[in-house]
């Protein structure tokens, strides 16, 4: 294993550095996170097509993770429902110490070994369904037990790490690994490998959607209209698609409670 992710700052001194050269520093590291996001793009669309044959068969996907990581599942799988109307089983993410440790950090709980797949468990884990873990340094204990145990149990696997060659990546059947190199503040993996770990969970549940029919041409036609920002852009959505005014679209969709209805409905009403 090369630990990348714990390797020196290639900046020195940063405590005599003006804010403007932070900031540039800063973004000058962030700005290589793409490029290594899309060196491994054929390793996450390996994992996208696996994902989204699971969930066509009834599957859910999991993001299982510690600290930023596990974090940063939490917030890709919590959104999924508002943008593109699922149920909120659908993608789940979990975080080692349970729900307190998404704001307090929860001591040693990322190093339990066997309490991962404990806590899948509990949302009634079965072969259907797909675990992607999360860890920039790729040896932590908590997700390194849930691949390994979800393998025993014929799941498929996932994950995605920021160091070359880890335990995490051997144990899990679709790897993706995004090689960031040092932090800008030495380990402080919250910073350009918690910026990847964002970019590429991004990329899988968007396609997954995509590829699971909840996208329309380019318009989120099943979010939940949960304010009025996004009742107004439903109503445009439909005045896009269909070509009718404000006001009968915003009739159909006080209707139906729905963008994508509102728009099937419009339709059939025209022919």
């Amino acid at each position: 294993m090369t630990n990348t992710t714990e390797k020196e700052s290639n900046y020195q001194d940063l405590d005599k550095m003006t804010v403007s050269e932070l900031l540039v520093n800063i973004n000058n590291e962030d700005q290589t996170v793409p490029s290594a996001v899309q060196r491994a793009i054929p390793q996450i669309e390996r994992l996208i097509e696996v994902t989204v044959a699971s969930m066509k068969e009834g599957g859910r996907l999991f993001y299982i993770g510690a600290g930023t990581s596990g974090r940063l599942g939490i917030l890709d799988a919590s959104e999924c429902p508002p943008t593109f109307g699922v149920p909120y089983d659908w993608i789940i993410g979990i975080i080692a110490g349970g729900d307190t440790a998404i704001r307090k950090a929860v001591e040693f709980a990322e190093d339990d070994m066997e309490q991962a797949w404990i806590d899948l468990q509990e949302h009634g884990i079965n072969s259907k369904d797909v675990v992607v873990g999360i860890a920039a340094s790729g040896g932590t204990p908590y997700v390194l037990g849930a691949l390994r145990r979800a393998n025993e149990a014929g799941l498929v696997t996932g994950c995605i790490v920021c160091n070359d060659n880890t335990p995490i990546a051997a144990a899990a059947g679709f790897p993706v690994e995004v090689i960031v190199g040092p932090e800008f503040v030495t380990g402080s993996t919250r910073m350009k490998a918690g910026t990847a770990q964002k970019l590429v969970l991004n990329m899988i549940s968007t396609t997954v959607m995509i590829q699971l029919g909840r996208v329309k041409g380019n318009k989120m036609v099943d979010m939940q209209l949960t304010n009025n920002k996004l009742f107004s852009r439903g109503i445009r959505i439909i005045m896009e698609e269909t070509g009718i005014d404000a006001q009968t679209a915003s009739d159909l969709l006080e209707k139906y409670g729905s963008v994508r209805k509102a728009i099937e409905h419009s339709r059939v009403t025209d022919h």
